[in-house]
């Protein structure tokens, strides 16, 4: 029974794609008082007077309580508080500012030194660009995301890769965790054969090609590359599997031999730019495509091939009962009828075995879990694509209507407090309706999709 591990799934995955403090606060504050008052509101009109909408919100403030507190959780994570960052550590990164007038020409060495980052000012408007391998102390943010991609313009493109490959994570985790339930249905109900036939290698399966790109995830987050254009791309390195099949990756760090070479195709491994570090996941991935297309047959013909062999042995086992009847003339009626009963139910038995339709039924399994796990395993990016939307339509809310009230109250205070007065309502009413309201139930009906 999957309820019990979905009642904490359906809410963090709705926290991932509405991952925001602020916002996981207000949605928390406001279950926890229909749990609060569940008395009083429950056993009168006033839930039925709200609406079916408030009907229904009342009726699960529990898993809504739980969408709040699981998006707190995301949001510190993503370090995302209605749009800004909080600086509870201090930044890992310590960016120099660099004055800049036109006069000196944008290049590394006039606007990025060696051991700093790049801040310009002088410009109208300050912009930072991180980058890793400058400025940092190496000792990364304690929790979550350091609060100085809040002011870098190369903030997207950093979220962008990372809540996407964490979606990929996450999604494969999942479909993992629902392979692994289905042994305690083959045990409980003691068919044994799905085990061999269906639960192995459906898992060999999953874990030779997508198990394979979450080693290469981690392994892309964690390992250094000297030179930046050696840095894989995944997506290129998965299809290279299939498609360059036993010659990919097959580039080493040419760009030691020649500085000016540089590979649109990207093809280089993911743990190095050696050639035996090369060779070796070049051979390692040939293996797992091996492996994973061997286990296509396994799931195809193994059921189809056991049920057929074990309806033979039945169907002989009949024949050598009934031709030991006929031979023995000292048998009951009684018994002679029993037998015969037997046999007309094994004659029938016989009759409904269709090997064609066994093998029909299990191709259709085969497939629609081959190309189920491809298929799901793209929908999971939801997970990155909304929680963008979500943190992109909330920071425009911030820069087009808060921080325009601020700029008018430092010109002039009184007319700042009125203008910040109604331009507050006009943001907390379009937090509550779009962001809480509409993208709550988006995120909601993406949530349910993927349970």
């Amino acid at each position: 029974n999957p309820t019990p591990y979905s009642i904490i799934t359906f809410p963090f995955l709705f926290a991932v794609m509405f991952g925001d403090a602020g916002h996981g606060t207000i949605m928390a504050l406001f279950a926890l008082a229909l749990i609060l008052l569940e008395k009083r509101l429950g056993g009168s009109s006033s839930v039925g007077g709200g609406g079916e909408m408030f009907s229904m919100i009342f009726a699960g403030r529990y898993i809504v309580f739980l969408m709040g507190v699981f998006s707190i959780y995301t949001g510190l994570i993503y370090n995302d508080v209605f749009s800004k960052s909080l600086n509870i550590f201090g930044s890992s990164w310590d960016p120099a500012f660099y004055n800049h007038t036109g006069d000196v020409p944008m290049d590394a060495d006039h606007c990025c030194p060696e051991g700093t980052n790049c801040v310009i000012t002088g410009t109208g408007e300050n912009e930072i660009t991180v980058f890793p391998r400058e400025a940092f102390n190496g000792r990364p943010y304690p929790f979550g995301i350091d609060p100085i991609w809040q002011t870098a313009e190369n903030k997207l493109l950093f979220t962008n890769t990372y809540k996407m490959k964490m979606s990929i994570v996450l999604g494969i985790s999942q479909m993992l965790f629902g392979v692994i339930l289905s042994i305690f249905n083959h045990i409980h109900f003691k068919r044994y054969i799905n085990i061999i036939a269906e639960f192995i290698p459906q898992v060999i399966f999953l874990l030779c090609i997508f198990g394979w790109l979450v080693i290469l995830i981690f392994s892309k987050w964690i390992i250094h590359y000297d030179d930046p254009n050696t840095a894989p791309s995944l997506l290129i390195t998965l299809i290279n599997m299939f498609l360059e099949f036993a010659s990919s990756p097959k580039l080493t760090n040419a760009t030691q031999v020649d500085p000016t070479f540089f590979s649109e195709d990207n093809e280089y491994s993911v743990f190095g730019q050696t050639e035996s570090i090369t060779a070796l996941q070049r051979m390692l991935q040939t293996f797992l495509v091996v492996l994973a297309v061997l286990c296509v047959p396994w799931m195809l013909f193994v059921k189809p091939i056991y049920l057929y062999v074990k309806h033979r042995r039945r169907t002989r086992k009949g024949e050598y009962h009934r031709a030991s009847n006929m031979a023995s003339e000292d048998e009951a009626d009684e018994v002679v009828h029993h037998d015969e009963e037997q046999l007309i139910n094994k004659k029938d038995e016989e009759e409904q075995f269709e090997l064609g339709e066994i093998f029909v039924h299990q191709s259709i399994h085969t497939i629609e879990y081959c190309l189920g796990t491809i298929s799901t395993t793209a929908s999971y990016l939801r997970l990155w694509a909304l929680s963008l939307a979500h943190a992109e339509l909330s920071e425009v809310l911030w820069l087009m209507v808060l921080q325009l009230a601020f700029g008018f109250g430092a010109e002039s205070p009184a007319l700042g407090a009125i203008i910040i007065f109604a331009l507050f309502a006009f943001w907390a009413a379009d937090t509550i309706g779009i962001l809480l309201i509409m993208e709550g139930l988006s995120a909601f009906l993406h949530a349910l999709r993927l349970h």
